[in-house]
């Protein structure tokens, strides 16, 4: 069997900063977007690629791929949004078996209004505290690891 080394100094302060910065983050934004606009940070994502959709809708299948979550769990944060009339789900015209997630004005709506407060705990909480060679670095290395297929 191959056995793994323990992790280094560095190794144990980047993985321990990203952890700490994650969940400060994490924190920060469920707040913010809960008081904003009474949403979850996974149902603003969501309803941020519905909005960047063509038409608006998608296959719930591609939605929970693109999301990186289960098909249960997209079908729980859907239908919390379908209940508020966000969302709508409605039966794919090219698949019978297929079903769409669709964006409703008023979905659309509450994103407008959410957004601006949303970007701005983005800054406040990340952006802002790094220079642009840190966002340079912080991108590619956190895009690099995002663009790994999943386990």
């Amino acid at each position: 069997m191959n056995e793994r080394a323990w992790l280094d100094e560095q190794e144990m302060a980047a993985w321990q900063g990203f952890l700490r910065s994650s969940h400060r983050v994490a924190h920060h934004l469920e707040q913010q977007l809960k008081e904003d606009a009474q949403l979850s940070h996974p149902q603003y994502e969501l309803l941020v690629l519905l909005a960047d959709a063509s038409a608006g809708a998608i296959r719930m299948t591609e939605l929970a791929e693109a999301a990186i979550t289960s098909k249960s769990g997209l079908t729980y944060q859907v239908g919390q949004l379908e209940k508020r009339g966000l969302v709508r789900r409605r039966s794919c015209p090219t698949d019978v078996r297929g079903v769409l997630a669709e964006l409703t004005e008023q979905g659309r709506q509450v994103l407008e209004k959410a957004a601006p407060g949303h970007v701005a705990a983005v800054r406040a909480v990340l952006i802002d505290h790094l220079d642009r060679e840190e966002l340079e670095v912080l991108a590619r290395a956190l895009g690099r690891v995002a663009a790994r297929p999943g386990h």
